[in-house]
C-alpha cells in the first residue's frame, strides 16, 4: 500500500461555538433496501449482528417497516417500503414524502446507505453552527418522546442524497429511539452453531465523489461541521498502472469521527471511484469500515460464517514482505496467516494497523 500523507492543516478555529467539542462519535447508519427483514437477517447470521429494535406494522407504522440490528457499537437500521408508489394517497403528506424519497432512492441506488447519524452532546448548537455556515437542512431540529424518555434530533445534507442526523440521547432509556419497540425475543436459533464475531464500532465511513468534486465536499464538512482535514493522498500514492484516485480524510474536532472523501483521478483505465460513481448512479457511501481489537480471530469466525471477501493478489504479499525487512518494525502476528486471510498491512512510524476488506456493502 501506498505510504500516507499526514495534512498540516490544523483543525478549524472555535468559530462553530459548542459544536467542536461535541461529537460523540458514529451513533447508526441507516440504509434503505428493498426487503429489510432479510437484509436484517444477512446481517445476524453473516457477521454476528443481533436484533435490537423494530418499526413496522405491529407497531403501527403502516407505510415503511425498520429493523435495527447492532453489533458492538455499531447500529444500522435497515428499512423498506411497505406500500407501492400507486398506494401512498391513502397516507399523511408525511409519510407520502417519506415513501416516495424511499422508492426514488431504490430506483437510483439500489440497496444503499441514506444516512450516516452522528452522536452529539448538543444538537441545537451542531445544527446552528451548521446551518450558519451553509449546510442544507433536511429537518430542524425536534424532540421524539416515549415512555423511555426523550431524543433530540435534526437532519442536514451532505455530499449526493445522503444525509447527516445529529442525535443528542441525553438519558434516553430504550433500546434505540422513540417509535421503536425493543426486540426481547431469543436469539437467532442458528446463532448457537455459529462463532463469535465481536466488532467494537465504525472506524470511518468513506463517500466516493464524482470528478473534481472532493475539495468541495471537504470544504462543506470544515465550514458546516468544523471538520479538518486529517490525512490526505494524491494520484501519486494511491493508483496502479491502470487505475488512480485521491482522497482526504476529513475528521472531527476531537478526531473519534473520521469520513473519508475520495475522488477518481486520471489512469489508463477507468478508476475504480469513477466505476463506484457510475453504478450507483451518484456520489454516495462507498464502504463502512468496522473496527475490531483482534482482527485475526474476526476474520476467521467471518469466513467461517459464510462473508466473502475480497481476494488480495499474491503480489501484494511479496511486496509487502520486502517492505517489512526493510522497516525497524516486527509484525507480531503470523504473516501467513494474514495472507491466508487476505488481510492487508499498512505502516508508517506509528505502527502496524492490518485492515480487510469484504465484499458486502461494508468492510
Amino acid at each position: 500500500m501506498a505510504p500516507s500523507a499526514i495534512s498540516n492543516s490544523p483543525p478549524p478555529s472555535v468559530s462553530n461555538g459548542g459544536s467542536l467539542a461535541s461529537y460523540r462519535g458514529y451513533d447508526s447508519v441507516h440504509w434503505y433496501v428493498g426487503n429489510a427483514k432479510q437484509a436484517a437477517t444477512y446481517y445476524i447470521t453473516r457477521m454476528g449482528f443481533k436484533r435490537v429494535a423494530y418499526r413496522g406494522l405491529e407497531t403501527g407504522c403502516r407505510s415503511i417497516c425498520s429493523h435495527v440490528v447492532r453489533n458492538g457499537n455499531i447500529t444500522f437500521i435497515l428499512t423498506s417500503p411497505l406500500r407501492s408508489q400507486s398506494q401512498i394517497d391513502r397516507f399523511t403528506p408525511e409519510e407520502q414524502e417519506t415513501l416516495r424519497e424511499i422508492h426514488a432512492h431504490l430506483e437510483q441506488h439500489g440497496d444503499a446507505v441514506k444516512d450516516v447519524a452522528f452522536e452529539v452532546d448538543d444538537v441545537d448548537a451542531v445544527f446552528s453552527a451548521a446551518t450558519r455556515n451553509g449546510a442544507k437542512v433536511v429537518s430542524a431540529p425536534q424532540l421524539l418522546e416515549d415512555k423511555d424518555g426523550c431524543v433530540k434530533v435534526a437532519t442536514i445534507q451532505t455530499y449526493g442524497q445522503t444525509t447527516h442526523t445529529l442525535i443528542e440521547r441525553g438519558g434516553y432509556r430504550g433500546a434505540f429511539l422513540p417509535g421503536y419497540r425493543a426486540e426481547t425475543g431469543p436469539e437467532d436459533p442458528v446463532a448457537k452453531y455459529l462463532p463469535d464475531v465481536q466488532l467494537k464500532r465504525i472506524d470511518h465511513c468513506v463517500g466516493n465523489q464524482d470528478w473534481n468534486e472532493m475539495d468541495k465536499v471537504c470544504e462543506y464538512y470544515e465550514k458546516a461541521l468544523g471538520f479538518h482535514r486529517f490525512w490526505s493522498v494524491d494520484d501519486s500514492q494511491i493508483c496502479t498502472e491502470f487505475s488512480a484516485l485521491k482522497s482526504i480524510v476529513m475528521s472531527s474536532p476531537n478526531d473519534i469521527v473520521k469520513m473519508p472523501i475520495n475522488e477518481p483521478a486520471k489512469g489508463k483505465k477507468q478508476s475504480q471511484i469513477e466505476e463506484y460513481v457510475d453504478f450507483y448512479n451518484g456520489a454516495g457511501v462507498q464502504h463502512i469500515a468496522l473496527m475490531t481489537d483482534d482482527i485475526i480471530r474476526d476474520i476467521t469466525n467471518l469466513k467461517a460464517r459464510g462473508v466473502e471477501f475480497i481476494k488480495v493478489p499474491e503480489t501484494y504479499y511479496t511486496d509487502m514482505k520486502a517492505r517489512l525487512k526493510k522497516s525497524s518494525l516486527v509484525l507480531k502476528e503470523d504473516f501467513e496467516v494474514i495472507k491466508s486471510l487476505d488481510i492487508l498491512i499498512d505502516f508508517d512510524e506509528g505502527g502496524l494497523p492490518p485492515s480487510a476488506l469484504h465484499q458486502a456493502s461494508a468492510c
